[in-house]
């Protein structure tokens, strides 16, 4: 009897070694005039492709999404509380 051992699963923080973001059909497209740097997208991003980061035109923090690992969800958008991100179809 042949005994094989396989592992289906990934390693806890893997998932920044793999580029999943090329899929998407959608992109978030932030309004920084209207983002009040709450980071609720950043939260609730399950891909964690959202950091807050300074930025030198807009007082405080704003959302800068890598898309590298951005899947299009809009779970971003969907939890923005003054709606400040718009998911718009991408362009390939």
């Amino acid at each position: 009897m042949l005994n094989m051992t396989i592992d289906l699963t990934s390693k806890p923080g893997s998932a920044k070694a793999n580029k999943t973001g090329g899929w998407r059909t959608f992109i978030p497209k932030t309004d920084k005039n209207v983002c009040i740097g709450c980071g609720t997208c950043e939260r609730v991003c399950p891909e964690d492709a959202i950091e807050m980061k300074k930025d030198k035109r807009h007082k405080g923090l704003r959302p800068k999404t890598d898309m590298n690992f951005c899947k299009g969800c809009g779970l971003c958008a969907e939890e923005c509380p003054v709606k400040a991100i718009k998911m718009e179809r991408e362009e390939k």
